[in-house]
C-alpha cells in the first residue's frame, strides 16, 4: 500500500506545478503583469525551445534495447484502436455535414479527433507518473514511464502536430480559394444589371415605336377623310395615304449563362504536402528523432553526452514544465469563467481521461498478455492527468485550448483519487 511518506512525496512533486500555475493566474488576473501577446510569446517559447530540448534529453537518456516490448505494444494498440474509432466517427460525421452544413463557429470532426485522442491517450507521464507510480510500485516504474514517454514523443505527439498542421494547411487553401468568389459574384451582379438595363431600354424603344405608328395611321386617316369631302365629285379617285416606312426593331439582350461558382475543392495531396513541410520545420520532430538516434548509438557503444552539452540543454529544458503550467494559469486568468469550456464539456473530458483511457488500456494490456505489476502499472499510468504538452500545442494552434486547460486544472485535482482507486482495483 501507499505509505504516508509516499503520499508526501507525491504532494511534494505536485506542489511546484500548482505554484507555477497559480503564479501565472495571479500575474494576469490581478497584477496585469502580462498582456495577451506576451502570454502568447511565453507559450511560443515553450513550444519551440523548452519542450523540444526536454524531449531530446528524455529520449536520448533512454536505453531502447532494454524497453518492455509488451508494455509498448499494449500502449500502441490502445492508441491505434482509439484512432480507428475516432476516424470512423469523423468519416460518418463528415457525410452528415454534407447534408446539413454546420455553422461557421462549430468545430470540425477532425478537430474533435485530435482533442479526444489527446485527452484519452496522452497522460502526464513524466511529471506526475514518475513520482506517483514510484510511490506505488517502486523504482522499476520510473524506467517504464520513461519508455512510454519516448514512444509518445517520437510517434504520437508528432502525429498530433501533423494533424494540427494538416488542418491549418486546409484552412489556408480554403481561404485562398474563397478570395476569388466575391469578385466572381460582383461580376455576375454587374452582368445581370446590364441585361436588365438592356431589356428596359428595348421595352421603352418598342413602346415609343408603337406610339409613332398609331399617330401616323391616325393622321393618314384624317387626311384621307378631308380629301374625300373636298373632292366629292371624283369619287373614283383613291386617297393617297402616305407610307410610313416604319421598321420595327427590337434589341435582343445577350443570353449569358451564369453558372453557379463551385466551392473550391481542397486537394488532399496538396494539403498533406503543406502539412509535412511544416512538420519538418518543427523542432519537436528533430528533437525526438535525433534523441532516438543518439540513444541507439550511445546505448550500443556505451557513451554519454558530454557534460557541457548536457548542462547547456538542461538549463533551458528544465523551464518547460514550469512555464507550461504558468501558461495554463495565464490562459485561465484570461477567461471569463473558471471552467472556460463549460461544465458539460468539463465532465466529458474527465470521463474520457479517467474512464475511457484506462478502460481501453486495460483491454489492450490483457490482449498483449500483460500480468502482475506490469499490468497494474500500464492501467494506473493511463489514469494520470492530461499532459501539459497537449495544452501547449492546443494553445499554439488555437484549437480547444479551453478544454485542454480545464482537463489539466481539474485533472490534477481529481487524478490522485482516481489513481488510488485503480491501484486498489488492480490489486484485488
Amino acid at each position: 500500500m501507499i505509505s504516508g511518506g509516499n503520499l508526501y512525496a507525491v504532494a511534494k512533486a505536485m506542489a511546484p506545478l500548482y505554484t507555477a500555475m497559480a503564479l501565472g493566474y495571479i500575474s494576469v488576473k490581478y497584477l496585469r503583469a502580462f498582456t495577451p501577446d506576451q502570454c502568447a510569446g511565453i507559450n511560443h517559447f515553450v513550444a519551440l525551445y523548452a519542450l523540444p530540448l526536454l524531449i531530446f534529453r528524455m529520449v536520448a537518456s533512454n536505453n531502447p534495447y532494454t524497453m518492455s516490448g509488451r508494455l509498448l505494444a499494449a500502449d500502441t494498440l490502445q492508441k491505434i484502436i482509439l484512432l480507428a474509432i475516432l476516424f470512423a466517427w469523423a468519416y460518418w460525421a463528415n457525410k452528415r455535414q454534407k447534408k446539413s452544413p454546420p455553422s461557421a463557429s462549430s468545430s470540425t470532426p477532425l478537430q474533435w479527433v485530435v482533442t479526444i485522442f489527446s485527452l484519452a491517450s496522452l497522460p502526464n507521464t513524466i511529471i506526475m507518473g514518475v513520482p506517483l507510480l514510484g510511490g506505488m510500485y517502486g523504482s522499476m516504474s520510473a524506467g517504464l514511464m520513461v519508455q512510454i514517454v519516448v514512444l509518445q514523443f517520437c510517434i504520437w505527439y508528432n502525429l498530433v502536430i501533423f494533424l494540427y498542421e494538416y488542418m491549418a494547411a486546409k484552412r489556408a487553401v480554403l481561404a485562398k480559394g474563397h478570395q476569388v468568389l466575391p469578385a466572381v459574384r460582383v461580376t455576375e451582379q454587374i452582368s445581370k444589371s446590364e441585361v436588365a438595363m438592356q431589356e428596359k431600354e428595348s421595352s421603352t424603344e418598342a413602346t415609343q415605336t408603337q406610339n409613332e405608328v398609331c399617330v401616323t395611321i391616325i393622321e393618314a386617316a384624317e387626311l384621307a377623310t378631308s380629301d374625300q369631302s373636298e373632292t366629292s365629285e371624283d369619287e373614283t379617285s383613291e386617297p393617297e395615304i402616305p407610307k410610313t416606312g416604319i421598321q420595327f426593331t427590337a434589341k435582343v439582350p445577350d443570353q449569358r449563362v451564369h453558372e453557379e461558382t463551385p466551392e473550391p475543392t481542397v486537394a488532399v495531396k496538396v494539403v498533406v504536402s503543406m502539412a509535412m513541410k511544416k512538420l519538418l520545420k518543427i523542432p519537436n520532430t528533430y528533437a525526438s528523432f535525433l534523441g532516438l538516434l543518439w540513444s541507439l548509438m550511445a546505448s550500443k557503444v556505451g557513451i554519454r553526452l558530454p557534460e557541457i552539452v548536457d548542462d547547456s540543454l538542461a538549463i533551458v529544458s528544465t523551464t518547460a514544465v514550469g512555464l507550461s503550467m504558468f501558461t495554463a494559469g495565464t490562459f485561465l486568468a484570461r477567461q471569463t469563467q473558471f471552467i472556460p469550456c463549460g461544465y458539460s464539456k468539463a465532465i466529458l473530458s474527465i470521463l474520457i481521461r479517467f474512464i475511457i483511457g484506462p478502460l481501453l488500456m486495460a483491454i489492450t494490456s490483457f490482449a498483449m498478455g500483460l500480468h502482475g505489476t506490469l499490468l497494474h502499472i500500464a492501467i494506473v499510468q493511463a489514469a494520470l492527468p492530461l499532459a501539459v504538452s497537449s495544452f501547449v500545442y492546443a494553445e499554439e494552434y488555437k484549437l480547444h485550448a479551453d478544454i485542454m486547460s480545464t482537463g489539466i486544472i481539474i485533472g490534477n485535482f481529481v487524478s490522485l483519487p482516481f489513481t488510488i482507486m485503480y491501484y486498489i482495483l488492480t490489486g484485488l
